[in-house]
């Protein structure tokens, strides 16, 4: 069982991917460098373009807003905690 630190800092790794490279055998999701790019609220920094994100289902709906998840594992990490990580995007 992970604790919320060891969830937020293993999902995807331990840095923010390059735009350029899907080095940690994760899709990138930058398919729209400089267009549409938002960051993850569970991997804060993590760069996601909104566009490859909701065409992969790696987002969730919270409160009315829209959350786009860099990579699979953020998503369970996101939904045990909504309020937590909406704050992170405040």
């Amino acid at each position: 069982m992970m604790n919320d630190h060891e969830a937020t800092s293993s999902c995807c790794s331990a840095s923010a991917p390059t735009p350029a490279a899907a080095s940690n055998n994760h899709e990138n999701l930058l398919g729209g460098v400089g267009k549409d790019i938002t960051t993850c609220p569970v991997m804060v920094g993590n760069p996601v373009s909104k566009k490859a994100a909701e065409a992969t289902g790696l987002y969730r709906d919270y409160e009315g807003e829209r959350y786009y998840l860099c990579c699979g594992g953020c998503g369970p990490a996101f939904d045990s905690n909504p309020a937590k990580y909406a704050a992170n995007m405040a």
